[in-house]
């Protein structure tokens, strides 16, 4: 009877250690070499669409305080935020296409990097200016979908075609973007009417950078002050580089494999 009750607690330290084991990994792994992260939003179409599951590169930039994971909204590394400094720190380029921290709610975001510290931006017409350069458009056609909820939001996208009933086709002029220094992206215009087409000339603090989304219509990003916006974001709140779409998924849920895109397993994000 004794043997068999050692065996059980044998057992069950056994079971402990596996658990406790797989999660210190897991935690390293998150922490050090990548983290998922979950497109909610239409910000970044058609870089990123909504139900995209990415693939975050952390060892890109080194290391912050934004590298390790949250636990129940505490940040397990908030000791060593205000530094505005990284372990092993590389310097992001512009055109990157960057998840970060919130500088005010916490929230992870992902934008397109556009502007490094020193630059001055603005948008005039729906254009973006770097240091007094123009960021040139080129026509691409029209980006098409099916006017609907998307996501678990159920979210529908805004369409530059007008109004559609739900099952119509929502459109909007798509664009090459090339950036000072070569890097060319594709963006979405809706209007030429926004009021984030037209704004102030922006000037990156040192440490800071400026980032936009590629749908221009639809993202509050940079060019709209803190809280409500994204504002000028500190080099520690950079999580990692998002470098590849694992799967995508059109439907509410990620467990509804049958609304898988098939077209996007394991696809670059350029």
């Amino acid at each position: 009877m004794a043997a068999q009750q050692a065996k059980k607690r044998g057992f069950i330290s056994e079971w402990v250690r596996t658990i406790v084991y797989a999660l210190l990994l897991a935690g390293i792994i998150r922490t050090l070499i990548f983290q998922p992260f979950y497109i909610p939003s239409g910000s970044m179409k058609s870089t990123l669409l909504i139900g995209d599951f990415l693939y975050v590169n952390k060892f890109a930039y080194g290391y912050s305080y934004a590298s390790c994971p949250r636990i129940m909204g505490v940040e397990f590394c908030g000791f060593a935020q205000g530094s505005n400094k990284r372990i092993w720190g590389e310097e992001p380029e512009r055109g990157d296409v960057i998840v970060f921290r919130h500088p005010t709610n916490g929230s992870d975001f992902v934008k397109r990097l556009i502007g490094l510290p020193g630059d001055t931006i603005r948008v005039a017409n729906g254009v973006v200016f770097i240091n007094g350069q123009e960021a040139v458009q080129v026509p691409d056609g029209l980006f098409a979908e099916t006017y609907g909820p998307q996501g678990p939001e159920s979210s529908f996208p805004r369409c530059a075609n007008g109004p559609q009933g739900e099952g119509g086709i929502c459109e909007k002029e798509r664009f090459i973007e090339t950036l000072p220094g070569g890097v060319s992206h594709l963006i979405l215009n809706i209007n030429d009417r926004e009021s984030l087409d037209n704004t102030q000339e922006f000037t990156v603090p040192e440490g800071q950078y400026f980032f936009m989304g590629d749908n221009r219509d639809n993202s509050i990003d940079s060019r709209v002050a803190q809280p409500r916006g994204v504002g000028f974001v500190p080099y520690e709140n950079i999580v990692g580089r998002a470098d590849r779409v694992i799967f995508s998924s059109a439907g509410r849920s990620l467990l509804a494999v049958w609304t898988w895109r098939l077209d996007r397993f394991f696809e670059a994000v350029k």
